[in-house]
């Protein structure tokens, strides 16, 4: 799918609540208030219609940290694989590139979102964490004059002149070019970021600059906000360094 066609697929699971495979949900605006301020964050709750959440566990685990993803993939298709039936491999908050963030199902339960062989083990980390993903297509290659996805040579994200689209980095995990994140949601996210911190009481500390793109073997005792390389050391490349980390991080942790 091109960039530009983003928007109005993304307006499209709003108007029908649609996702990829035609599962119904059900979206409710609401908001939340950051605890200790006046700040709120507007939030959408998507959930099953038919009143299926077998993709998550229903127990409530102390969190001690924060892991961030992205999704490599479009929101029809997020909201179609974090659903799946009897699949516990899933998110609480879901971030769309238009801003809007997608509440799944209540942060204070948990279900498997760092896969097997994570640092600190799948399903402790998993349990002890609250996930958050950005729809972002990921790492992309280039064919001749344009950006492809992952999913095909001739899936075409953009073209090389659309550089608000693609980021060209120092080769990260083997791979040079990486969609863009949009304003709109880095904006969401450091609301929801400093809700959740307020809410469950974590540090607004990020992983150290020096090791910020690494496996951390010492992942179970960070309290704080991570991401998933953190966690994995092949496979995964979110979040790379095509995030604005640094604009984020100052405004997470603004007084």
């Amino acid at each position: 799918m091109r960039a530009t066609s983003i928007p109005a697929h993304e307006q499209g699971f709003r108007t029908t609540g649609k996702d990829s495979s035609g599962k119904q949900h059900i979206l409710s605006p609401f908001e939340v208030t950051v605890p200790g301020t006046s700040e709120t964050v507007p939030m959408v709750r998507c959930t099953r219609e038919n009143g299926d959440d077998s993709f998550y566990v229903k127990e409530e685990v102390p969190k001690k940290r924060i892991v961030l993803h992205f999704t490599a993939g479009y929101l029809k298709g997020d909201v179609d694989t974090l659903t799946k039936s009897e699949n516990q491999v899933s998110v609480p908050f879901l971030i769309a590139r238009d801003g809007t963030i997608y509440n799944l199902w209540a942060s204070k339960y948990w279900s498997y979102h760092l896969g097997k062989g994570a640092q600190g083990g799948n399903t402790e980390m998993s349990r002890s964490s609250i996930a958050i993903e950005l729809s972002n297509i990921g790492y992309l290659e280039k064919k001749g004059s344009n950006l492809v996805t992952a999913y095909s040579s001739t899936d075409v994200y953009c073209s090389e002149n659309e550089t608000s689209f693609y980021k060209k980095v120092d080769a990260f995990r083997e791979r040079e070019y990486f969609a863009t994140f949009t304003k709109a949601q880095c904006s969401s996210l450091v609301k929801l970021l400093r809700y959740l911190t307020a809410k469950y009481n974590i540090p607004r500390q990020f992983v150290d600059v020096a090791q910020r793109y690494d496996v951390l073997s010492s992942v179970d005792q960070f309290q704080g906000i991570t991401s998933h390389v953190n966690f994995r050391p092949s496979g995964k490349w979110d979040f790379g360094p095509c995030f604005d980390w640094d604009t984020v991080m100052s405004e997470v942790q603004t007084a």
